[in-house]
């Protein structure tokens, strides 16, 4: 079957500086990737480049065979590409349900209805979204009061609103507790196996990562320099160098509990 994202010659420079360099890579149908790195390894230039936040200095990104290069990033949406950001950014003087709704409303073109008829506006998908997330039951809460695993879960209701093909998430993760990360990655786990959805997400902890991403990519001064599954990207010397200065990511034992289930709080 066809990629959902291709990515070829995928290059960014600012300057003297090359953040993303010759970038290439693919996102099947209902794939969970990763694209994991150090800081400042380019992922989230890479990532505003797919989005269209940022040009390319180079390269060629296609969607579902469409080429959408450079495209404006109200335009990459309306194409089915969804995102979530390593900050969350929710209206937080609204309720839950009232961030939700106004997500649909935009993705069916209701903006001019956002008055106070705009409440009653698509409350039962809203709802149907919540339920999906794991937060029916905080629908009418207002947003500032809402625990920080809970905006992350919000968010992504917020993201699933257009029904994307693809959903790009930068770390979604960070800054929630261990217990947090492993409810949020499996929730998302579950949906794209529900509804098909491809994922590409960045994240720094390796319980997540090899716990739930289908194949794992690595990226190092904006080059990507491994690519393979859990434990082909563990065992890579390379990746061992970048990391952790050529010890090994984990223990055997370690990587046989991860093979069961997900626990631990250890980053890389």
């Amino acid at each position: 079957m066809s990629a959902v994202l291709e990515v070829v010659g995928l290059s960014k420079s600012f300057g003297g500086i090359h953040a993303v360099s010759n970038v290439d890579f693919c996102v099947a149908p209902g794939e969970l990737l990763a694209l994991i790195g150090p800081n400042g390894a380019g992922k989230t230039t890479c990532f505003n480049m797919l989005m269209g936040q940022l040009k390319p200095t180079k390269g060629d990104v296609f969607l579902k065979g469409e080429r959408i290069t450079g495209m404006l990033p109200r335009k990459v949406w309306r194409r089915g590409v969804g995102r979530t950001f390593q900050i969350t950014g929710t209206y937080q003087s609204m309720t839950v349900i009232e961030n939700v709704q106004m997500a649909l409303i935009s993705h069916h073109k209701r903006v001019f209805s956002i008055t106070s008829y705009a409440t009653r506006l698509y409350e039962k998908q809203a709802m149907e979204l919540l339920e999906l997330v794991g937060m029916p039951e905080q629908a009418q809460r207002a947003c500032a009061i809402l625990a920080y695993g809970d905006l992350k879960r919000l968010e992504l209701a917020i993201a699933l609103c257009h029904e994307p093909s693809l959903l790009l998430m930068d770390e979604p993760t960070a800054g929630m507790a261990p217990s947090e990360r492993i409810a949020l990655m499996q929730l998302t786990a579950d949906i794209v196996a529900q509804r098909g959805i491809s994922v590409l997400f960045t994240e720094h902890d390796m319980d997540v990562v090899f716990a739930h991403a289908q194949r794992i990519m690595v990226l190092n001064r904006g080059e990507l320099i491994a690519e393979g599954s859990a434990q082909m990207i563990r065992n890579n010397r390379m990746v061992q160098e970048v990391y952790l200065g050529g010890g090994s990511l984990f223990e055997d034992q370690t990587l046989d509990e991860h093979a069961g289930a997900p626990g631990g709080d250890q980053h890389a």
